[in-house]
């Protein structure tokens, strides 16, 4: 199994929204109420960009959830299993955790979480059916989505063809 450079992660790979609601939906609920204490992305130094190949960290008050998107459809959720200060090993690449180094993510820390809702792809491709992570505050909201194969990030509201789901 591909580690992606971390010691200790260990992805598990889900594709439909049933499954992660099965697997994750009542600690995703959880989270709900409290406070965005830091996230962490894996920082390319030599390009000075985000390595949106890696996960990526969400904290709220001691319980991390770490996000991961791969090939076209697979979410990978964990929890409490990557260590921010310990080193990724990704060879020719040199990579280090940063926290909160984009704006938009910057401005949601210290934040309590409103909900969290899992948008599901609805259009009519290859992605149909894929599950992207929202987490939804007072001011605004922050989604990790599938990249086609890496991970991407938006504050935007979802499009037309991504259901919400609210997990409260």
């Amino acid at each position: 199994m591909f580690d992606f450079g971390i010691t200790g992660y260990r992805p598990l790979w889900l594709n439909r929204r049933r499954d992660v609601v099965r697997a994750h939906g009542p600690r995703l609920r959880d989270l709900a109420g409290r406070t965005l204490t830091r996230v962490w992305l894996v920082w390319d130094l030599r390009d000075d960009e985000w390595f949106c190949d890696c996960p990526v960290l969400f904290d709220f008050e001691g319980e991390q959830v770490e996000i991961n998107h791969h090939k076209f459809d697979d979410l990978s959720l964990t929890w409490n299993t990557i260590d921010p200060g310990a080193p990724v090993r990704w060879p020719g690449f040199d990579i280090r955790w940063r926290a909160a180094p984009l704006p938009g993510i910057r401005a949601q820390v210290g934040l309590p979480l409103k909900d969290v809702e899992l948008l599901e792809w609805t259009g009519r491709d290859t992605a149909q059916g894929n599950v992207d992570v929202s987490f939804v505050f007072e001011t605004g909201r922050t989604t990790v989505f599938n990249a086609l194969d890496e991970n991407g990030l938006s504050h935007a509201p979802p499009t037309r063809h991504q259901r919400p789901h609210s997990l409260r």
